[in-house]
């Protein structure tokens, strides 16, 4: 028997109550089924009698801030764990680009254990919409350059967190565009599955890629060899020519003091590397500057900030601003003074920073989403990015998917005349991440 949903509003979220007679299917050795229980939607699991899943809405600022000391754990015993997940970055990001987002992280916990995050936001209506609809997407997304974002899931659990996911959203009026995600098998592929298999629609596209570069076990000089013959020798020919032309110190912030001064030489020199260009696309607001203050100085006191200057005769003259997260070190924005631009101080620093990453022992250099040139010169393996859109079978739901066939479809035509109109003049500016020119 199936009971009309029940919906009470409390002073900062609306709490839905289900009644469905259970039905059975195999889960790690279990059959289970959902009901109502309270104020969360429950998945109750044989595996033991007290073993019950419920997913819970948090959607204020405090409910996100109660959620850190379980966030960062729940993420390292899970395949999604990455810089761009921590629940620094991404309540960072709320405090300061959540744009008139609403929160909607929907929690989901076996008992009192905390199994899986849904970390989601509602987009407001945008004008140029021609219906009024409401999205659900990932904290972290926009200009920021959040990469791999993803549903959390404790490994082991992937297929209760995902039912529950999917049992909580099924009668959802609301649209998901999940982007970012890593091309692979998910949480968010998961869980979209399950909702395909529950009459929505869903669309997956390839929207970027991310090069990276295997440092495992790996020399600089090891690696250096797998270079092609031309960058290898044009590399140790400028190493060589800096070292004898300057008096060259690379210093990296360890102090709150030095990331204070350091960060501020970073942005200058980010910007006077693309004052020439029209100013920077990657930090080009007042919010996402306040941004990386905050999280930069989150980021040292976990140990992971690699925010780095050379100096030549004790003038900055490169910076690198990247992190050292678990094994892998993210490239993820730099800046030259362009005095020295001669002698080729952007392909030295990040040539430098890789050999620092692999004296950390790390065991991947990730450069980020973006295909610019210079990333080929440095790595021939990437990842790919993909965007799932998921339409609920409804009328909003179609309605919403007509509306984005059309986007497209003026998009489409516009970026073709955009392309033509660079290809003639020959004006492409580099707009991925970390994209700077070496």
């Amino acid at each position: 028997m199936i009971s009309l949903p029940r919906v009470l509003i409390g002073q900062n979220h609306a709490i839905t109550t289900l009644s469905v007679e259970p039905y059975e299917t195999r889960s790690l050795g279990a059959s289970f089924g959902y009901a109502g229980h309270g104020n969360h939607y429950e998945n109750r699991s044989n595996l033991s009698e007290s073993a019950v899943c419920s997913v819970e809405r948090i959607d204020d600022t405090a409910g996100f801030e109660r959620l850190k000391p379980e966030w960062n754990d729940l993420l390292h015993e899970s395949e999604s764990d990455c810089l761009f997940l921590t629940w620094e970055w991404l309540f960072t990001w709320w405090k300061h680009l959540s744009g008139g987002r609403r929160l909607h992280i929907l929690a989901v916990r076996c008992g009192a254990q905390l199994v899986g995050l849904a970390p989601l936001a509602i987009r407001p209506w945008q004008p140029g919409r021609l219906i009024p609809f409401k999205i659900l997407e990932f904290l972290g997304t926009g200009s920021v350059g959040s990469d791999y974002l993803d549903v959390i899931i404790r490994r082991g659990n992937e297929t209760l967190v995902k039912r529950a996911l999917s049992g909580y959203l099924v009668d959802s009026t609301l649209m998901l565009e999940l982007g970012q995600l890593r091309n692979v098998i998910t949480g968010a592929q998961q869980t979209a599955e399950n909702l395909a298999n529950r009459d929505w629609q869903v669309q997956r596209e390839v929207t970027d890629v991310c090069p990276f570069i295997n440092l495992a076990e790996l020399t600089w000089d090891e690696y250096v060899s797998t270079l092609g013959s031309s960058h290898r020798r044009n590399l140790r020919k400028r190493i060589r020519n800096l070292y004898d032309k300057f008096s060259v110190r690379l210093e990296t912030a360890v102090s709150e003091q030095e990331r204070q001064s350091k960060f501020a030489q970073f942005l200058e020199l980010h910007n006077r590397r693309w004052s020439a260009d029209g100013g920077s696309d990657a930090l080009n607001s007042s919010k996402i500057v306040d941004f990386h203050a905050e999280f930069s100085r989150m980021a040292l006191e976990s140990g992971w900030l690699r925010l780095r200057i050379m100096y030549l005769d004790d003038q900055p003259a490169t910076a690198i601003y990247g992190f050292r997260y678990g094994d892998t070190f993210y490239y993820y924005q730099a800046g030259h003074n362009p005095e020295f631009s001669a002698y080729s101080v952007g392909l030295v620093s990040l040539g430098l920073s890789i050999q620092q990453a692999i004296g950390e022992g790390a065991k991947e250099y990730d450069l980020l989403h973006g295909n610019e040139g210079y990333k080929a010169l440095w790595t021939h393996k990437q990842r790919e990015l993909c965007r799932i859109r998921l339409y609920p079978p409804n009328l909003p739901g179609f309605l919403y998917r007509r509306d984005m066939q059309l986007r497209e479809s003026i998009k489409f035509l516009r970026d073709r005349l955009l392309r033509a109109n660079s290809d003639k003049h020959g004006n492409a500016k580099l707009t991925g991440q970390g994209a700077e020119s070496v």
